[in-house]
């Protein structure tokens, strides 16, 4: 037998009796969705969202939220911001901010995640308009 043909049988029976291992998920296989869209004008304005699994639809449960941020640069005005806190979420795979929506418009919660078991950092920026 010639050696290349010894040693592709070599690397034929390594990768058949290998363990399967299954494929690394990465942050971008996760993505912040909106559960409300709209909030009221006020302190105490509640958004909500959850983290969902692109690959699987789930919610993921035990983030950890890192960088939160509210601000107004849908309408040009990035440097309006609002103090955020984080609350209690009623489910799973959502997570409640409360914040002081000073003025009616589109305002813009910036978000950073990390999901336990990956090793990059999800990162989300979704839109809620504010009501009167």
């Amino acid at each position: 037998m010639e050696k290349t043909s010894v040693k592709a049988a070599v690397v034929a029976a390594m990768l058949a009796f290998a363990p399967a291992v299954p494929a690394l998920a990465g942050s971008d296989d996760y993505r912040f969705e909106l559960v409300t869209p709209e909030a009221k004008v006020g302190a105490g304005a509640t958004v909500e969202v959850r983290l969902i699994d692109r690959r699987t639809g789930k919610a993921v449960p035990d983030a950890v939220i890192m960088a939160k941020r509210m601000d107004m640069a849908p309408d040009g005005m990035a440097g309006m911001d609002s103090a955020i806190e984080t609350a209690l979420a009623p489910t799973p795979g959502h997570y409640r901010f409360m914040t002081n929506l000073t003025m009616a418009g589109r305002w813009q919660l910036s978000l950073g995640a990390k999901v336990q078991g990956e090793a990059g950092t999800v990162v989300g920026r979704l839109v809620v308009k504010a009501v009167k």
